[in-house]
């Protein structure tokens, strides 16, 4: 009998795309038993990536105040909404997946109170009550891993494995078709440069990218700019007469086709990072170091990492960059990113940016407590 699992993933469209090794897991079924119905939870901004990830069958969209910038206030009715949400699904078991710095906590208490009868999370503190399945951060598993395999091994601890034949490398499904890529990019090789961040301290600034493009095109690239409809004026002064402008013209499955159709995509720590690595396109990678590498670099496809490191941000979680001047990323230059891009098109990445990333092929499985 399929049963219905509930996935919570509270963040940006990123993580929920970083969370699909394990919702294939969990979609296959306990050990060997029959598939189950992965019903996600997110965010706003996550909900269209939770669409596009196999496995996933139903998604609910609600605004967590502890996750969600600027925070909706902590009312009965926010309460309600996702009590009565939860309660429709018809889903007795949870698997919340989170960062290392989030606290799977608030949210089991409300998948509790609805109804859910086992929950599975991953806390450094004490859980009592609210999970059946508890890992301990630092004891169970390593923090420095990348985020896909963390949220495999919360779904590992679950009893959840990916089937035989799965590689757990980050895959979408649903999108757009080959006429509807065809119109908007023609024929022919090209290079994606999608210069936009979720936050200013992610970003490289837009003059680097304009003389990038003008750079790749005197190279010999085609070169298609991309970014969201509130981005159209920052992807016209990128874009400049020679590219192709897309900006505020591609949806998320639009958006997915046309990086997989890319010979590379040239982007900073930001969801199409992420969805660039599920279509297996390479990316250029300009990485501000206020996240690890380690655990946010694009999984599992060639990469170029750009960006200084070790610069004072690292790991500060910073927003908006907190040193003068933006060092971090404003010192990588135009020519480095073509450069990188050169590589990544002859099928070469550098030594330097697989040492910086940091990954390895093994994971630690994980112990929890049952």
């Amino acid at each position: 009998m399929r049963r219905r699992v509930l996935v919570a993933r509270l963040d940006s469209a990123g993580d929920v795309l970083l969370a699909g090794p394990a919702v294939r897991a969990i979609a296959a079924g306990d050990h060997g038993d029959s598939p189950n119905d992965v019903v996600m939870l997110c965010g706003p901004q996550g909900a269209a990536a939770a669409r596009l990830l196999p496995g996933v069958v139903d998604v609910i969209t609600w605004s967590a105040p502890w996750i969600i910038d600027p925070a909706p206030e902590p009312t009965p009715g926010l309460v309600t909404e996702l009590h009565d949400a939860v309660v429709a699904v018809g889903a007795d078991e949870a698997v919340i997946l989170t960062s290392f710095h989030q606290s799977p906590l608030p949210l089991a208490l409300l998948l509790r109170l609805a109804g859910v009868r086992r929950i599975a999370g991953a806390s450094v503190d004490y859980a009592g009550s609210l999970l059946d399945v508890r890992l301990k951060p630092g004891e169970d598993f390593p923090e420095d891993q990348p985020e896909a395999e963390r949220a495999l091994g919360i779904a590992e601890a679950a009893g959840y494995v990916l089937p035989a034949g799965d590689d757990g490398r980050l895959q979408v499904a649903n999108l757009a078709g080959a006429d509807e890529l065809a119109a908007l990019v023609g024929s022919g090789p090209y290079v994606v440069v999608h210069p936009g961040a979720s936050v200013p301290a992610r970003a490289w600034p837009p003059l680097h990218h304009a003389a990038a493009v003008e750079l790749l095109t005197a190279t010999g690239f085609r070169v298609v700019v991309t970014g969201g409809p509130g981005e159209t004026e920052l992807t016209s002064t990128v874009a400049g007469p020679e590219a192709l402008d897309l900006g505020g013209r591609t949806d998320l499955p639009v958006l997915g086709a046309v990086l997989a159709g890319a010979s590379v995509v040239i982007t900073g720590n930001t969801g199409p990072a992420h969805l660039a690595a599920a279509v297996g396109t390479p990316v250029v990678c300009l990485f501000s170091p206020v996240v690890p590498a380690v655990r946010w670099a694009p999984y599992r496809v060639p990469v170029e990492l750009l960006g200084d490191q070790n610069a004072p941000c690292a790991l500060s979680r910073a927003r908006i960059c907190p040193v003068q001047g933006h060092p971090c990323l404003s010192n990588v230059s135009p020519e480095d990113v073509v450069d990188a891009a050169l590589r990544l098109s002859s099928g070469i990445s550098s030594l330097g940016s697989r040492r910086s990333i940091g990954r390895t092929d093994g994971r630690r499985t994980p112990r929890g407590n049952r």
